[in-house]
């Protein structure tokens, strides 16, 4: 029971969605890629009926969604075709969109050369969000066979007329017909514009493909014109290293700007903490001064007295040794008379004492 009510519930999901995308609601191709139109065109149970813009633009018929057309080349698609394509999804409140893409063949005979071949043309336009089907080898004029086999209801298209294939317009009788939807050029770009880029900055894609790995026969480029682009490759590489060299060491050189200037407010700092310690410990009212009075009065407060330096009482005592010449009086001396030996460290105090004696020895 469980396996067919999922089984009804699967078919019942999958009716709503064939229903959504004939009514022009959500598609899978917002998700997934959009289908190729059948080479036997569009089938469909539903009467198909001749719409008018005025009926289209009001919604109706409320059964199916209006099929709009519109072709091009599309090489190297870019944001104008997705504009144009845009539009044309939006024309209507209901619209089933169709893209027809030319051939090579029919676009190398009409317009010229392209870049992208027509399965890349026809595969970028799969994964364009607006569109709901693609026509692969599209016709270059619109016939009337062309638009019943795929129940075309309108052609979208600028309203500048398209010279080619020897019409001065060639959706010229769509327009008689009332079939025609005009849409916005976007300008400042196109296929032509992006050419025209290519071919005048060639030597700078040459190179850029060269530097990447193709080779010259793959771009088509001589050996003189090979060695030419690779020269300036290597050129512009060394300028690129120069210039990168010259950044580093700008930056370098900021950098020990900066750390020399921080170093020398950190050494002004240090030297003038430096100084005012030093003026505070070896000043006239330093610590150093106070410490070496204080150590000064403590050793003079546990040391003895001591005798003045070169003092008699230092150095050993000489009696004079009376001289045999000597006369009995100056030996009987009085012992006042007689000064004391000097010590040997003041030979001024002795020279006198000598003087004196020998002065009171001539006197008696």
């Amino acid at each position: 029971m469980a396996g067919r009510r999922r089984g009804r519930g699967s078919n019942q999901q999958q009716q709503q969605a064939a229903s959504q995308s004939q009514k022009g609601g959500p598609r899978r191709a917002l998700r997934e890629p959009a289908a190729f139109a059948k080479t036997t065109g569009y089938e469909s149970d539903i009467l198909h009926e001749k719409l008018t813009i005025a009926q289209a633009r009001r919604g109706t018929p409320a059964h199916r969604p209006v099929r709009v057309y519109a072709d091009g080349i599309f090489d190297l698609f870019h944001s104008g075709h997705a504009r144009a394509l845009m539009q044309a999804k939006n024309v209507f409140p209901n619209t089933h969109l169709i893209v027809g893409v030319c051939s090579d063949e029919l676009t190398h005979k009409f317009k010229g050369y392209t870049v992208m071949t027509e399965d890349e043309r026809y595969d970028a336009l799969r994964h364009c969000r607006y569109v709901d089907e693609v026509v692969r080898d599209a016709p270059w004029t619109l016939t009337t066979e062309f638009l019943q086999k795929h129940k075309i209801d309108f052609v979208a298209h600028d309203d500048i007329p398209y010279t080619s294939a020897g019409s001065e317009d060639v959706y010229k009788h769509i327009k008689e017909a009332g079939m025609f939807v005009a849409t916005q050029r976007t300008e400042g770009i196109s296929t032509s514009d992006l050419i025209t880029r290519i071919v005048r900055d060639y030597d700078i894609y040459v190179r850029r493909n060269l530097q990447r790995g193709y080779t010259a026969r793959e771009l088509n480029v001589g050996f003189i014109n090979e060695k030419k682009y690779r020269l300036q490759n290597q050129v512009d590489k060394m300028k690129e290293t120069v210039r990168t060299v010259e950044e580093k060491s700008k930056h370098f050189v900021y950098r020990v700007e900066e750390k020399s200037q921080d170093l020398i407010h950190k050494w002004e700092e240090k030297s003038r903490e430096f100084i005012s310690n030093f003026l505070e410990l070896f000043g006239p009212e330093g610590a150093w001064h106070v410490i070496q009075e204080r150590s000064g009065r403590m050793l003079q407060a546990l040391s003895p007295y001591s005798s003045p330096r070169g003092s008699p009482s230092s150095s050993p005592t000489r009696r004079r040794s009376v001289s045999p010449d000597s006369s009995p009086a100056s030996a009987s001396a009085s012992p006042s008379s007689l000064s004391p030996p000097s010590s040997p460290s003041s030979p001024k105090r002795e020279s006198r004492s000598r003087r004196k004696a020998s002065s009171k020895r001539s006197a008696q």
